[in-house]
């Protein structure tokens, strides 16, 4: 018993509890506020196109953001493709899509779609 009593409890040499970590205890130091990386504020209200990591898009009004990317997106349409080229679109209506989700965000106007540079379709030789 008695060499069980040595295990119970026991904090190992510091004595009292919560003491401070690796040094000053005075004022505490504070980090600079992180920013966002996009400002979605210029695309409230607007219809902006936002990509999934799964390959699902999306294209809807924003209606709201937070640090984390999280969106409130309003008038939502899914676009999915059925693997022949033709593409169909289902509506959501009013959703919440998680930040961590997230691809990309584009807004809807002034965007065009090109051709892929390195497709298939025509395959050029480049002569060293």
């Amino acid at each position: 018993m008695s060499e069980r009593a040595n295990f119970r409890g026991a904090r190992g040499g510091r004595g009292g509890r919560g003491g401070a970590r690796g040094g000053a205890q005075g004022g505490a130091v504070e980090k600079p506020k992180k920013e966002n990386i996009l400002d979605l504020s210029k695309y409230m209200d607007q219809e902006i196109a936002v990509k999934f990591n799964q390959g699902r898009e999306v294209t809807g009004v924003l209606k709201g953001f937070d640090g984390l990317m999280n969106l409130v997106l309003d008038d939502v349409k899914e676009l999915s493709s059925d693997g022949m080229g033709g593409t169909t679109t289902r509506s959501l209506g009013l959703i919440v899509a998680r930040g961590t989700l997230i691809v990309l965000v584009s807004p809807v106007d002034g965007t065009e779609s090109i051709p892929n540079p390195w497709g298939d379709d025509d395959e050029e030789v480049l002569e060293e």
